[in-house]
Formats: structure tokens, sequence, C-alpha cells
């Protein structure tokens, strides 16, 4: 297999040995980190969702404690760099409600962004990433990449491997977005067998908006988690196969590879508009796993997983 080496002019530090989870507070026990949202957004914009920023920080302080009264403890906010993610105020909401919080670095797909935004940072991505996973005041715990639609274009492939990079630099988890749930297999052969990652550090999102459950089984075998989201109204076309898709990899004996969010990206998605927001996430999607499939699953997808899935040896 072929990989990049720590020489690309990113240094690295020596491991702990004790993997520990980095939130907006600092860095926690796997055990401490509770119930989880593990993909969400508190703050984004994008020129793609024109007028549907989420920028209101006491509509994100009311989202979360709407979350914590419905059970739930810790979310993890996927808005990479340059997407209006507000870090800064993070810690504050933090600690006004009592929800752990992940930040997040990396960069997403390059319509994301103003194109003389994107060229001052895309030179030396894995020293961005690396600056942000380990300097104070608030530090990052995942970096965040994207793929394209059906494969892993050059920008794609850019941003991976500095995320890859980073990755061997500071042992911090990368979370990946698949447009419409696709190209799976493309980016974590870009990954894994290109750049040397372990594939247990690997978090591949918005799987369930394309219900291939030998897509599912196979990248879970590999050892990668999956990452389910929704339900929502601008998902709601595989909504109705989200628990299809979990059973599936419960029964293929996956069940420690399942991570779920709500993957709120607009105002209406969240429990103060349409909904249903972070809240259902925990207070009825949660109850209809546990009924289904059974408190095991349940625990493990909401508890058990992300404690793993965020975890590092950081360096």
């Amino acid at each position: 297999m072929t990989g990049r080496s720590a020489a690309s002019g990113v240094g690295r530090g020596g491991s702990t040995g004790i993997r520990r989870i980095r939130t907006v507070l600092g860095d926690i026990e796997p055990a401490e980190l509770g119930v989880c949202d593990a993909h969400d957004h508190l703050f984004i914009r994008t020129p793609k969702l024109p007028g549907q920023e989420l920028d209101d920080a006491e509509a994100a302080r009311a989202e979360l404690v709407s979350f914590a009264r419905a059970g739930g403890r810790a979310v993890v906010q996927w808005t990479p760099w340059g997407m209006g993610r507000r870090r800064a105020e993070l810690p504050g909401l933090s600690r006004d409600t009592g929800v752990h919080l992940v930040a997040a670095t990396g960069l997403h797909q390059a319509a994301h962004y103003d194109p003389a935004e994107l060229s001052t940072v895309c030179g030396d991505l894995a020293e961005l990433f690396v600056r942000e996973l380990t300097e104070p005041p608030v530090r990052a715990g995942m970096i965040k990449a994207a793929g394209d639609f059906h494969h892993a274009g050059e920008h794609s492939r850019h941003v991976l491997a500095a995320a890859a990079d980073a990755h061997r630099a500071t042992g911090a988890p990368i979370g990946v977005h698949l447009e419409a749930g696709t190209a799976a297999g493309d980016v974590l052969a870009v990954l894994c067998d290109e750049h040397n990652m372990p594939p247990e550090s690997v978090i591949l999102g918005h799987l369930h908006r394309f219900p291939d459950t030998r897509i599912h089984r196979e990248v879970a075998a590999a050892g990668a988690y999956v990452q389910f989201d929704g339900p929502s109204r601008v998902h709601h076309a595989t909504d109705w196969r989200l628990l299809d898709s979990i059973a599936a990899l419960v029964d293929a004996g996956h069940a420690d590879r399942i991570l779920l969010g709500a993957d709120t990206v607009t105002p209406s998605m969240r429990a103060t508009g349409a909904g249903p927001g972070m809240p259902f996430l925990v207070g009825g999607l949660r109850a209809r796993i546990t009924r289904e499939l059974g408190d095991d699953v349940a625990t493990a997808v909401f508890v058990a997983n992300p404690a793993r899935a965020f975890a590092a040896e950081w360096r």
C-alpha cells in the first residue's frame, strides 16, 4: 500500500496511549460522552443554501437545551473551516447547557466556499488542520472532509490527503461527507489504501441517503464507522429505510460500527422550526430503535459507538 509520510510538512508527536475525546472545553474520558448526536450543526453558512444560515446563538442554545431535556449529552458539530462555525462561541454554549460539544476542522467541497477565500488555505491544509486540532483556546476534535457524487474528485482527494497527514500528526478521527451517500468505497480506498489511514479512525457520513445495505456492510466490515442521518424533511426520501439499514448492519454483526446524527443544516430543520431537530433524535428515534432492535443496539448507536469513534490517542 502507498501513503504519504509525516515528512510532508506536518510534524509527528508522541502518542500517549490513552484515548480521549477532545471537546471545546477540553479532553474527556470516552465514558463521559454519554448519549451523542454524532453529526450535527449549531452554526453553518454556505452559498449553496443562501438565506438559510444557522447563525443565531440563542436559537442554538435553545436547541441544545431541548436536546439535553430529551436525554442528549453530547453533540459533534461537523461544520468545518470557513463555513460560519463560530468556534469561539462553542465553549460558552457547552457550559451554559451542560452538553459536550466536539468541534471540527477540515474542509468541505469547493462549492461551499468563495474561490478567493478557498485559495488562501489550500496550499497548507494539513498544517491548518493540525493547528486547529492542537492549539488553544478552542481545539477541534475531528477533521471534516468530503467526497463527490459517486467519486472522489481532485479537490476531494487533496483534502483527504491533508486530513490523513493531520491524523498521523495528531491522532484525530476523520469524518467524511458522502454526497448523497455515494462513493463510500472510493473514499475509503483513498484514505486507507493510498494514505494508510486506519479504517477505525474513519467515519463515513450520510450513508442512509444511499440505502444500499451491501455497501454499508462492506465498509463496516472493513472497520470504518457507518453514519446515518435523520430523519428530516430534507432527506425524507430515504428516511423510511433508516431502521432497515440499521437492522441489516446489526444482523451482519456490525452493531458496533453504527453512528446516528440529526444533521440539522437550516433553521427550519430545528425543533423550533418545522423540525424534528436534535431532540427527536434521542427523544423519539432512540425509543423506536430500542423497541424494534433492542436496548443493546440503541446503547451501541447512541453511547458506546460514538465514545469509540471520536476518541483518539492525541499527539
